[in-house]
């Protein structure tokens, strides 16, 4: 028997120990009570649109409320390291996107590790980011903003919804692979980010699709590109960076379900289940089409694995890129 294996049946018998329940019994009663997901990003933020979508209709599949908390700063090192503090019962999750495999790098004292402290459970979905600048600002394409950036000598401004999040690696990745200088301006969300492009106050943003599809549609903001390493579906017309003509410039944003370390795995098997059966209606999947999201087929051991194979990647480039928080 493994340690790992003993530290379950301890903890399960413990739990049951304490309710008078057998560990089984204790683990199938789950969830019995409210559970609370937190969001580490801002509320409108894509990272809390596309759980907050799936949650609505998983609370009722579950039979039990699930409270969205949205628990902001720090690149969402804040909200995340609260749930690695949590009880680890499976009432306590955290939404998180791929910035998940990349804080650690930049939030060195972040006050938990993304491996050891966190159980995966389910992708909900990945999304491209879409670069997006203003109309007023002339460029139709990526080779017209990045001859721009080259001209200005450091002074483009590129925004982010934090040092370390999804949205500034997708731009450092681009930066590097285009070989020009910026300015990096983080704000503590998504929606803050995008108002400032839309004013032209701020030259361009790597935005979550979910977030600026309606106004890329509606003629606000102008799609140049997306940085996944495939076309999105929701905007087909749009090349990838790469089509663009720069290699290594891609990044796979994704949405995932976490629970804290140790969380009894008949629970999260009860939740993985649960979640899939909920993704592949037909009802949900329109939902998610509409917000730009793509499906990710992934086991929880697969989506623990993709974290660890992702946070050594993007450690190399955080320091290839002198990437800082602030």
């Amino acid at each position: 028997m493994t340690l790992r294996r003993r530290d379950l049946l301890s903890l399960a018998a413990g739990a049951a120990a304490a309710s008078g329940l057998p560990p089984l019994a204790r683990a199938q009663e789950w969830p019995s009570k409210n559970i609370k997901a937190i969001v580490p990003f801002s509320a409108g933020s894509a990272t809390d649109i596309i759980p907050r979508t799936v949650f609505n209709q998983l609370s009722i599949d579950l039979g039990q409320p699930i409270i969205v908390e949205n628990r902001t700063g720090a690149g969402g090192t804040l909200g995340a390291a609260s749930v690695a503090r949590a009880e680890p019962d499976g009432y306590t999750w955290l939404a998180i996107s791929s910035a998940h495999t990349i804080i650690s790098s930049v939030y060195p004292n972040a006050g938990y590790d993304p491996v050891a402290d966190f159980s995966g459970v389910i992708p909900l979905g990945n999304l491209p980011n879409v670069l997006v600048v203003a109309p007023s600002s002339g460029f139709k394409t990526v080779k017209d903003l990045v001859a721009a950036a080259k001209a200005k000598n450091g002074t483009m401004t590129y925004a982010s919804a934090g040092a370390g999040t999804a949205t500034h690696f997708s731009a450092e990745r681009l930066r590097l692979a285009a070989g020009f200088e910026g300015s990096h301006i983080p704000f503590r969300g998504g929606p803050e980010a995008v108002t400032e492009v839309m004013t032209g106050r701020v030259d361009f943003y790597f935005a979550p699709m979910a977030l600026v599809l309606p106004l890329i549609n509606d003629g606000k903001l102008q799609a140049l590109a997306v940085s996944s390493p495939m076309r999105a579906s929701a905007l087909p017309n749009v090349p990838t960076t790469i089509e663009a003509g720069y290699p290594n410039s891609d990044y796979l944003f994704w949405i995932a379900i976490f629970v804290p370390a140790k969380t009894p795995q008949t629970i999260i098997a009860r939740l993985y289940q649960q979640t899939q059966k909920t993704l592949t209606t037909p009802a949900m999947r329109e939902k998610l089409v509409k917000l730009g999201v793509e499906p990710m087929a992934m086991t929880s051991a697969e989506l623990d694995a993709l974290v660890k194979a992702e946070i050594p990647v993007n450690a190399a480039i955080v320091k290839a890129t002198n990437l800082k928080a602030g």
